[in-house]
């Protein structure tokens, strides 16, 4: 081993050395950068509860059904359907001819009827003439008592049977005349089970008709709803279909059923059934009622504030620092755009007034603008990054 290359190191240059590289290892507290400020989750409005008038209302279903259904049947036996003169759907009008019977033999039995009064009426003119020339010598011995009492007594016989052809020829022509079959009152053909050529015998159904055209609606309410319920109280009938009408209360049944303990209430549709909104109401078909029980005061705010979740509603607050706070609520009636607010909340609380749905409970929000109660809300747009 070489010892000549080998020299010391004198100690004031090792304590340099471990200076300079101490300097180079220790960081500057001085040098500290400044924290990001938080970035807000989303862009938002806020709004206020709106404190307003709103309708009571009760909603049920029911069947809707003619109001009174006439059966106008055959009153002749045995005569056959020669015209029919109104069809299913047919507005007729009280008196108006629907169907004609073949009249040849009641025409025949009526010309038999007329003969037999004349017959009738010629033998009481001949008898009451025999009877007033009795009486003209009664007690003048020139018939005895037994031959004037038999003259009046023919004479009364002859009366009798006078009017006994008289009620014949009324019996033929009220048959006669129940050749033709009249509508009983105005109304809508609702059924017809005439056809030509058939032969009806007396009381058989030719027709059905919904009398005056008046519809009703009967609404199954439950018993403790049915208190609610006043005469004259104002109805909104839905058809399925969407068709509106309004009603009326008429009656409010005086029981309920002992299987299912609703009661019937009776709404009379309001309007002829002429009208546009008639072709959605039929009679058999099922349909939505509204009673409208009255007003109210309701704590309001915008649908798209509230949030559901899981079952239950929520709604978004906000503080002072612009953080948010989930709050559950208890929600009521739909009032348009609006629903109403029973539970959770106070009428001076800011909240979200949309996009909630992507917010969780303490995030940062940017307020944009801060809508009025009942004002239009302004849609939530994501937040800038």
């Amino acid at each position: 081993m070489n010892r000549s290359l080998a020299f010391p190191l004198s100690l004031p240059f090792v304590v340099t050395g471990l200076a300079l590289l101490g300097g180079l290892a220790t960081p500057s507290l001085a040098a500290d950068a400044p924290k990001p400020a938080p970035k807000a989750a989303l862009t938002v409005s806020l709004v206020q509860a709106k404190r307003s008038t709103a309708p009571l209302k009760l909603a049920a279903n029911g069947g809707v059904a003619a109001w009174q259904e006439a059966s106008v049947g055959a009153e002749s036996n045995g005569l056959r359907i020669a015209e029919l003169h109104a069809g299913v759907g047919d507005s007729v009008q009280k008196g108006q001819l629907l169907a004609t019977f073949a009249a040849d033999s009641v025409q025949a039995d009526v010309a038999l009827a007329r003969a037999a009064l004349a017959e009738a009426q010629a033998t009481a003119a001949d008898a009451a003439a025999n009877a007033e020339r009795a009486r003209a010598v009664q007690g003048s011995g020139a018939l005895s008592a037994q031959q004037v009492s038999q003259y009046l007594t023919q004479e009364q016989v002859a009366k009798a049977r006078v009017d006994s052809a008289k009620a014949q020829l009324d019996a033929q022509l009220l048959r006669l005349k129940h050749t033709q079959v009249l509508a009983p009152d105005n109304g809508i053909i609702s059924a017809r089970s005439a056809t030509v050529g058939a032969v009806a015998g007396a009381g058989s159904e030719l027709f059905k008709l919904i009398r005056q055209g008046r519809l009703e609606w009967r609404g199954e309410v439950t018993a403790a709803e049915m208190g609610r319920i006043a005469l004259g109280m104002p109805v909104l009938l839905t058809a399925p279909g969407g068709a509106q009408r309004q009603g009326r209360v008429r009656v409010v049944a005086p029981t309920v059923d002992t299987e299912t303990r609703n009661g019937l209430v009776y709404v009379d549709v309001l309007g002829p059934v002429g009208s546009s909104a008639a072709g959605a109401f039929k009679p058999g078909m099922y349909a939505r009622g509204e009673f409208t029980l009255g007003s109210s005061s309701a704590l309001t705010v915008p649908q798209t504030a509230v949030v559901v979740r899981d079952g239950f509603s929520y709604v978004y607050r906000a503080g002072a620092d612009n953080r948010v706070s989930q709050v559950k609520v208890q929600t009521g009636r739909v009032l348009g755009e609006a629903i109403e607010i029973l539970a959770g909340m106070q009428a001076d609380d800011k909240i979200v007034a949309s996009g909630g749905s992507f917010l969780a409970d303490g995030d940062l929000v940017k307020v944009v603008e801060s809508a009025k109660p009942g004002a239009p809300v302004a849609p939530a747009s994501a937040a800038s990054k």
